[in-house]
């Protein structure tokens, strides 16, 4: 079987997705932009042959570099970036090579416009927020006459909280509507509630082999507001938000990856959509979750995400179990600029036993995900939460 990573070295942590894949005898190919003596050592040694291109912009060195790999080793059997940016660039490989194991550029369109999004969790009955394409003042108008304010603003096509606006009155509104790019956008009403994603490992019948709840803060709000990143991944799942979860991935018959599905808690009741408590659906993702999430997802389960989806590939089941002990896994930043009670020695001499991970995190990362990392694992949620507040207060 021939399995190209797309950008194998980013995130740093996808090694470990072609190590299992190649543990699984399986022959991974990587193409990147980055130079092969730049690759960190486990992931040369998983990759049976890196092909460097200039740029993963351009399509034709990328559909180069997938026809040599074709000429020199049969049929390509996957192809995968695992990364939101290169979905459409994913789609259009299988397409054109002719893959199956995979989203083709026929529905790309399903799982990267939010508008159409919204399109099949109507046709499916899923809880959602309403929603409309406002690419006139006058449509913005009209849809804000219906719902109120607040509402949300973003791009119909974006990645997280990118160029994401909150509307709460008329002279916001002639801001957003002054400054609008030439880019689709779509409004939606404001939902009270606690983001959480489904994550899933599906099998080709879109039934899912892992599943795990991680709950989020409102990312727009850290880089806007300059706040300290904190969430956690959970040790269960809600049977309410698994059976919202199992219908959404039917509903758009994806099958055969690694998704991340993000729904509302309802933290106020909401006509149409439910009760304090339930669950409304946000977004589709199909990829994991960003940062360290996979890894988390692992420490909270006594598990191995990337060994689960490597037999996934391989067997169209799974054979890594999950330990017997779940807990939660949290994640708490910090940022230059801020001031805190506890340095890093206090931090490390209390948690030091249940911490695993921690860092600084990638410039890039900075605005986000804070320039230094602590991951821990605990057993209860008050554990979770005196844990952010040690490290963050």
């Amino acid at each position: 079987m021939n399995y190209i990573f797309i950008s194998p070295n980013f995130p740093h942590t996808y090694w470990q997705f072609c190590d299992c894949l190649h543990r699984n005898g399986i022959n991974v190919l990587g193409i990147g932009d980055a130079p092969y003596d730049g690759l960190e050592a486990p992931l040369k040694a998983a990759l049976t042959e890196y092909y460097r291109v200039d740029s993963l912009e351009d399509y034709d060195q990328v559909y180069r570099a997938v026809a040599f790999f074709a000429f020199k080793y049969g049929k390509i059997d996957w192809i995968e970036s695992m990364n939101e940016y290169w979905l459409e660039q994913d789609a259009r490989l299988r397409t054109d090579f002719n893959v199956t194991t995979g989203i083709r550029s026929d529905r790309i369109g399903f799982i990267k416009e939010k508008s159409l999004m919204k399109k099949i969790y109507l046709e499916a009955g899923i809880p959602t927020a309403r929603q409309s394409v406002v690419s006139t003042r006058e449509a913005g108008r009209a849809f804000i006459d219906k719902v109120g304010y607040p509402v949300i603003v973003k791009p119909n096509v974006g990645v997280g909280a990118t160029d994401t606006w909150k509307l709460t009155n008329d002279s916001e509104f002639d801001a957003f509507f002054d400054a609008l790019p030439e880019v689709p956008y779509v409004m939606e009403e404001f939902i009270e509630g606690i983001i959480c994603s489904y994550d899933a490992i599906l099998d080709s019948k879109c039934e899912p082999l892992f599943e795990s709840m991680t709950v989020w803060p409102p990312v727009m709000d850290i880089v806007v507001k300059d706040l300290d990143l904190k969430y956690y991944t959970c040790p269960e799942v809600p049977e309410g938000l698994r059976k919202l979860g199992r219908r959404t991935v039917k509903a758009f018959g994806v099958d055969r990856r690694f998704v991340h599905l993000e729904f509302f808690r309802l933290t106020k009741a909401r006509k149409g959509l439910g009760k304090v408590g339930d669950f409304a659906a946000l977004e589709v993702n199909m990829r994991p979750a960003g940062g360290y999430t996979p890894d988390m997802m692992n420490f909270a389960h006594s598990t191995n995400v990337y060994q689960i989806y490597a037999d996934m590939v391989a067997t169209d089941g799974r054979r890594e179990p999950e330990g017997p002990e779940h807990f939660y896994c949290v994640y708490a930043s910090r940022k230059d600029g801020h001031t805190y009670t506890h340095t890093h020695e206090e931090i490390m001499e209390r948690y030091g036993a249940d911490m695993v991970m921690q860092e600084e995190m990638p410039p890039m990362n900075w605005p986000q995900m804070g320039r230094y990392m602590y991951t821990a694992k605990l057993k209860g949620f008050e554990d979770a939460e005196a844990f952010i507040r040690f490290v963050q207060g």
